[in-house]
């Protein structure tokens, strides 16, 4: 099978002078910009001197309105000193050169300025309004200024994105909110919340810049794409933590979230010499001196929990089963820290004589002006645990069999033998501790050496290191050791989840590929289905509020099919299930009706005889000329399987599709709709459309179909296209996948069935011989028929599955009818809502309302 080159190159003009030529010729607005901005800086000796007699007429601060209010705007031209010349520089050309071209010299200026007012003034309106509840954070900021171009930027970037695709503007704002969110949220300093304020006005004005009104609301995303949000969200709330520890004057609202995740405490100098100047004080001096001088192997162990989440964080992205559950495990930790520290606000003050009382980690309460400034912070790991029991069911990725345990036997060895090597070294070099410890202390020491320092409880150390190799040893085992299980989870996050399957799953594949299915049977060993076994055969279902939607046919001997779907109905009922068989042929349709079950037509399969492919006379010309485009353009098909596929290649797949979903207002359907999770599968074979370039301008997927543990036909799946690419690549990829298989000796190739679709001379007079409603007499049946017509014209506009139908008529394929097969009429209603959400298991009230409206159009 001929795999496709490696991923996308750049066009080689980009990398030659001429090609940085057009873009600086394309960045007017960014580079005018650059220069006042060191103009300035150099006319007002800025730059060298740091603008000691300019400052307080250029700088923002809480106090510049209305004295000073032309600061607002000038405070964009002036930095703090050289290097905050530079870095404005780099952040401005960072922003601009790419996003001024496209988006317009006119109106990136007018949005970075007019986002930097309005940022200022958003913060400047806001510390008035918020002083009353976090009165200690607002003072803090009373002191703080605000100058250069960053908010500048962040606006200009943020408007500029309203001119990008969907998919691109979407991951831009999400990273750059992030960012900006982040420190203004745990820093907290008044130049972050001006940051902030710019990100958002710049967000807001992009739209209205390019024509269109601002949407607000919870987008459509792929489950990938929603992936990749909670573990962008869970790296936010594990870097967080550790910048309010480093940052010397962190105010932020959530910077007391530090002592629940980093123990990160910083030593107050007036405390270290009175404790120091006490001999009943002596060890606490020592623990302090400890903190002040712990190195990168100190600050490693303090940021232990962070460093865990960021590591599960990759999982989550990855949707390991694995990593959901050890971000689940220290977020439920954290609330439970949390949860003792709420409660140590909301409990009386100490009696007058007794110590002052302190939370986790040695917060000091008194100094939090009002309980909530302490309690609402506390909640985040809270919400973060609720929010991953929610979205439990996107990280379904097991990693196969037996390698946590071996993960678990590596881990215990590691520990092992580095606390032998603690110990064993810790006696050679006895001489360097303080007091001089034996072999009991060092033991009773071991666990404290892998976890942060007074972590868990809160007590001094028995020793301390005083030499430098005693230094080496004691702060650097616990950071081997995690440093190494943190590499082996990694790695079995890397590794491919391939043989993952359930033993259920494993005997329904084997079955499946020994006597073989339908069409769409290997949509039965997709991710969210159960089993039911009896003898050679199996039916895969869902169970949703009492339904059991089988999907198919049973699947196995033809001469078994009939007993399992009478014993299948059998077992639903005694486990108090209503049954339905979903997408079946007329052969199981005929059992049905004996058994005295009703069916009505739910979607129409397309299907190519290979033997009679030849795409020649007038009727194939529009396929004809999609073949000759393709080939003028340079474009290529080329097989491969999404696993095999060069990463650049895997990357453009996936961006494909998150563009295409994010183009949606609707969620990514699932159930018979496969999607990138169902691509990533060895079994599935790719056919790209691709050009010289290496850049992928389309990509389907094709399902085999087994007989007798032979591949006899392939079902066309995934179908996703690049929105600003060969426009007719999807007619390319179909045609070029029937000639192919063809050759390969392939019987046939399904177009696979669009739901609620059916051709026109399936209606009306002929529906009967095609396939309409029975069971349930004629008036029943043709009003069945009616409302699943006047469904299917509803649902057009939002999925499109009649154009979908319409499109794969120029291949002038054979069309079956695909039925549900019901057990009684008065089911069909929970039926209906069963495989509603069996499609859209995670459709919210936005999305659902915006089906209604698509709904009530049509009337």
């Amino acid at each position: 099978m001929r795999q496709p080159d490696p991923g996308r190159q750049a066009p080689p003009g980009y990398r030659t002078p001429a090609g940085w030529a057009r873009v600086l010729r394309g960045s007017p607005a960014t580079l005018t910009f650059v220069v006042l901005f060191w103009a300035t800086g150099a006319l007002s000796a800025g730059i060298r001197s740091g603008l000691p007699f300019l400052l307080p007429h250029v700088e923002v601060t809480s106090r510049s309105v209305p004295d000073h209010w032309y600061a607002l705007l000038l405070s964009a031209f002036w930095e703090r000193d050289l290097a905050g010349y530079i870095v404005g520089t780099l952040v401005v050309l960072l922003a601009g050169l790419p996003l001024e071209r496209r988006f317009g010299s006119l109106k990136l200026a007018s949005a970075a300025l007019a986002g930097h007012v309005l940022g200022i003034g958003a913060t400047l309106g806001f510390l008035p309004v918020a002083r009353g509840l976090m009165g200690s954070w607002i003072r803090d900021l009373s002191g703080h200024f605000f100058l250069g171009p960053s908010a500048l930027a962040c606006a200009a970037a943020m408007a500029a994105t309203a001119s990008l695709s969907t998919l691109w503007r979407r991951r831009i704002r999400v990273v750059i909110l992030a960012v900006v969110l982040l420190f203004a949220m745990y820093a907290g300093g008044f130049e972050d919340l001006v940051r902030l304020g710019a990100a958002a006005a710049g967000g807001l004005l992009g739209p209205v810049l390019v024509g269109r009104r601002p949407r607000f609301g919870r987008p459509a995303v792929s489950r990938h794409e929603a992936r990749i949000l909670m573990a962008l969200l869970l790296t936010v709330a594990a870097v967080g933590p550790v910048v309010a520890g480093l940052a010397p004057h962190a105010v932020g609202p959530l910077s007391v979230l530090k002592f629940l995740f980093t123990n990160i405490q910083p030593v107050d100098p007036a405390a270290l010499q009175a404790s120091c100047s006490r001999p009943a004080g002596l060890r606490d001096c020592a623990a302090a001196q400890l903190q002040l001088r712990a190195g990168a192997g100190g600050i490693f162990m303090a940021i232990l929990p962070s460093f865990l989440l960021l590591l599960f964080a990759d999982g989550l992205r990855r949707g390991r089963r694995f990593a959901w559950a050890g971000a689940l495990l220290i977020q439920a930790s954290l609330s439970l820290l949390a949860a003792v520290t709420i409660a140590g606000v909301l409990l009386p003050p100490p009696g007058p004589g007794l110590p002052s009382r302190e939370g986790v980690g040695g917060i000091e309460l008194s100094g939090y002006s009002h309980p909530l400034s302490l309690v609402l912070p506390m909640l985040l790991p809270v919400f973060l645990t609720v929010l991953l029991l929610a979205g439990r069911n996107l990280f379904p990725v097991r990693a196969p069999r037996g390698t946590y345990l071996r993960l678990a036997r590596r881990v215990v060895v590691a520990l092992v033998l580095l606390s032998a090597v603690y110990v064993g070294l810790g006696l050679l070099l006895a001489a360097g501790f303080t007091p001089v410890p034996g072999l009991v202390q060092l033991l009773a020491d071991v666990p404290d050496r892998f976890l942060p320092l007074g972590f868990l409880v809160d007590r001094s150390p028995a020793f301390f290191p005083e030499s430098t190799a005693a230094v080496v040893l004691y702060e650097s085992i616990g950071v081997v050791f995690w440093a190494w299980t943190g590499a082996l989870l990694l790695r079995t996050f890397l590794r491919p989840a391939h043989g993952r399957h359930s033993a259920d799953e494993e005997r329904a594949r084997r079955i499946l590929k020994s006597h073989g299915g339908g069409s769409l049977s290997w949509m039965t060993t997709w991710d969210g289905n159960s089993y039911w076994f009896s003898g050679s055969s199996f039916i895969a279902y869902r169970v949703r509020s009492g339904v059991a939607v089988a999907l198919g046919p049973p699947v196995g001997p033809r001469s078994e099919r009939e007993a399992a779907f009478a014993e299948f109905a059998r077992h639903c009922r005694f486990s108090g299930w209503t049954p339905c068989f979903y997408f079946v042929a007329e052969e199981l349709r005929g059992v049905a009706g004996s058994l005295g079950w009703g069916s009505v037509q739910v979607a129409q399969e397309t299907v190519l005889r290979l033997d009679e492919v030849s795409f020649r006379g007038k009727k194939f010309q529009d396929i004809r000329t999609a073949l000759n485009r393709a080939a003028k353009a340079g474009i290529r098909a080329e097989w491969t399987t999404f696993a095999r596929a060069p990463l650049a290649v895997q990357a453009q797949i996936e961006a494909i599709s998150e563009e295409w979903v994010a183009d949606k207002k609707v969620p990514e359907m699932g159930f018979t709709l496969g999607s990138l999770d169902e691509l990533d599968d060895p079994e599935v074979r790719c056919l790209l459309a691709i050009d010289a370039d290496h850049t992928v301008h389309a990509v389907a997927s094709w399902l085999p179909v087994y007989r007798n543990g032979y591949v006899v036909g392939w079902t066309l799946d995934f179908m996703r296209r690049r929105g600003d690419g060969f426009r007719a690549s999807i007619d390319f990829l179909i045609a070029s996948a029937a000639l192919s298989l063809q050759d390969e000796g392939c019987e046939f190739m399904s177009l696979s069935g669009a739901p609620l679709a059916r051709v026109p001379s399936a209606s009306g007079a002929d529906r009967d011989s095609a396939g309409g409603a029975s069971g349930g007499g004629p008036d029943a049946n043709g009003g069945l028929d009616r409302m699943l017509d006047w469904l299917g014209a509803a649902l057009e506009p939002v999925y499109g599955f009649r154009s979908l139908l319409a499109f794969k008529a120029k291949f002038k394929p054979d069309y079956e009818p695909m039925y549900l097969l019901y057990p009684d009429a008065a089911a069909l209603p929970a039926i209906a809502n069963a495989i509603t959400r069996a499609y859209l298991p995670s459709i919210n009230l936005g999305q659902g309302l915006t089906l209604v409206r698509g709904l009530l159009t049509r009337r």
